[in-house]
């Protein structure tokens, strides 16, 4: 099956249910590499794999040869049966929100930041560890930073993007400078870009981070669902498992 093939899957489902393939078989489709359902981002940009509610055997095998040997991803949900040789690291806890009453506004303090900013971006997310990003996650969408004293201390922008969606990540700011508003400040501007466009800002968040969520709801955000991610790492060794 080719990717394309995949995009029956798709007409009965909303384009959040299953953002990461959505993303890969349209806008973001450049950075994607398939192998029959099984979709991934350029580990470069991103390190999400997308993949059906239910793996079957072929499934799991085209997971294991994107993964490589002993190579590791987030399923998307619960209750996988995972083949021999596979293991569970972690199940992890999550909520997706939705952006449609997000009261944007755009901000001149802010910079747009570009690939020459990537080295002190990845120092930022270093030191305050949002989520994942790469060499490469700046490609994905518009970025937006904030300087004191031509020092990064702050950013956020946009990462995947489903159909008429575009995600909201990487939100940090250093700790000697929070609670100065950036972070809401922050959102509201990559959320203005968005919705020039014609597009709606989503957002995910791990579940027990109650003060981000309780952040995004003062914005407007609103949950849409609870959610869990499933760890997972591919036998150490190539052509063990399901086949």
């Amino acid at each position: 099956m080719t990717a394309e093939s995949t995009l029956d899957v798709f007409t009965s489902l909303h384009p959040l249910d299953d953002p990461v393939r959505a993303s890969l078989l349209g806008e973001h489709r450049r950075f994607a590499a398939w192998v029959g359902r099984i979709g991934r981002y350029d580990p470069e940009v991103a390190r999400f794999f997308g993949h059906p509610p239910v793996l079957d055997d072929q499934d799991w095998a085209d997971l294991a040869t994107l993964l490589g040997p002993g190579g590791s991803t987030a399923l998307r949900g619960a209750g996988h049966v995972l083949p021999a040789g596979w293991t569970l690291l972690q199940d992890v806890r999550s909520v997706q929100m939705d952006g449609t009453g997000l009261r944007v506004a755009e901000d001149p303090e802010f910079e747009v930041l570009t690939a020459a900013d990537v080295p002190e971006m990845l120092e930022l997310i270093a030191r305050t560890e949002p989520g994942p990003f790469a060499a490469r996650t700046i490609e994905m969408g518009t970025y937006l930073g904030f300087r004191v004293d031509d020092k990064l201390v702050a950013m956020a922008g946009e990462r995947m993007h489903p159909p008429g969606w575009t995600e909201i990540s990487a939100v940090c700011t250093d700790i000697e400078f929070r609670g100065r508003g950036l972070a809401s400040r922050l959102i509201r501007a990559v959320g203005a870009g968005i919705r020039a466009r014609g597009e709606t800002p989503f957002l995910h968040a791990v579940a027990h981070n109650t003060t981000a969520i309780s952040l995004y709801e003062t914005l407007g955000f609103t949950l849409r669902k609870r959610s869990q991610l499933t760890i997972v790492q591919a036998p150490a060794q190539a052509g063990t498992g399901a086949a």
